[in-house]
């Protein structure tokens, strides 16, 4: 269970990262010799965590702690980072980074979406300082989303950064309650990606996924469909999951060695399991719910002990656990 001693604990995990500039991999285009900069002077805000990405769903991870246990004991110092470096000026740097012309397909659709859902997380406290400074940054990627989405023909279904039903699943909350027409939009696409989809057959994990592409295709119906219609659809989906099958969905993966980033992503694989399956077994009730409330519980079992120790799995893992533990 979540409570205020491992919020600390994941705050400080975060606070650990989310200003360590180096090691980074770059997800960046040089046009020429004055691109060649550093994390930092390319994003004052997210320079840390060893990627972009990473650096903007460990402040997810900050800003939902603040809420859910505003007095745990990395709480101050979370919130004098976040004074210091959310500022206007930081954020127009954030979105100038967007506006060059090389920069149309970055972080995408990953990062975009866990912007977005920062945002999110910012409009649900209290004080709307956060929510206001980050909103044209927000902006910026919800026209992204709009421009990009009716030109993507085919879904992405990897298990990694690309997957296109992540995305989906990940912005469908800040769409509901910032962008209706985003919303019907990303509802549209999963009906044209995933709506006729049945028998999922479930041939993962591969050896360096850290999504399950059959879970998060299901979650993000969830979050998207009636719920009526999402019952019908799952049940043509995985209609064995009331028996655990396929048993590959059901069996957590092994990781082998937590030091190789690629490797280390299983556990994260391990943990956005336990988050699907607690959402679409919420989602559904009824008799098929027990057996994937059990899956969840045993996925989490098996990643969170994980979440710290490494830097390879160290600089993301804690925010996927945070999904799991709280994400509703």
């Amino acid at each position: 269970m979540l409570d205020e001693a491992l919020a600390g604990r994941m705050a400080r995990i975060a606070l650990g990262h989310v200003t360590r500039e180096y090691p980074h991999k770059l997800d960046h285009v040089l046009d020429g010799p004055a691109d060649a900069r550093t994390p930092r002077d390319l994003h004052p805000i997210f320079f840390g965590s060893f990627d972009w990405h990473s650096c903007v769903h460990g402040w997810w991870l900050l800003l939902r702690l603040l809420r859910r246990f505003p007095g745990h004991a990395a709480a101050a110092d979370a919130r004098r980072l976040a004074e210091t470096l959310f500022t206007p000026g930081n954020v127009a740097a954030e979105c100038a980074y967007l506006d060059r012309p090389s920069s149309r397909g970055f972080e995408r659709p990953y990062g975009w979406a866990w912007l977005l859902a920062l945002h999110d997380e910012a409009s649900q406290h209290d004080d709307a300082t956060l929510e206001q400074v980050l909103a044209p940054l927000a902006q910026a990627f919800a026209a992204r989303f709009h421009a990009f989405l009716p030109l993507q023909t085919y879904p992405i279904r990897t298990g990694a950064h690309g997957n296109s039903a992540f995305a989906l699943a990940l912005l469908a909350g800040w769409a509901r309650r910032h962008d209706p027409a985003l919303l019907a939009l990303a509802t549209a696409r999963a009906r044209d990606w995933f709506g006729t989809d049945s028998d999922a057959q479930a041939w993962e994990p591969d050896g360096d996924a850290f999504l399950s592409p059959t879970l998060v295709e299901a979650l993000a119906m969830a979050r998207l469909l009636p719920a009526a219609a999402f019952c019908d659809w799952f049940a043509a989906f995985l209609p064995d999951a009331a028996d655990g099958r396929p048993a590959s969905l059901f069996t957590p993966a092994t990781v082998t060695d937590r030091s190789d980033g690629k490797i280390a992503h299983l556990d994260g694989l391990n943990l956005s399991r336990a988050w699907c399956w607690r959402i679409i077994a919420a989602t559904l009730g009824g008799p098929v719910a027990p057996a994937l409330r059990e899956a969840a519980a045993t996925h989490l079992q098996a990643g969170l002990p994980h979440i710290a120790g490494d830097y390879a799995g160290e600089h993301w893992l804690a925010s996927f656990a945070l999904l799991a533990l709280d994400d509703a």
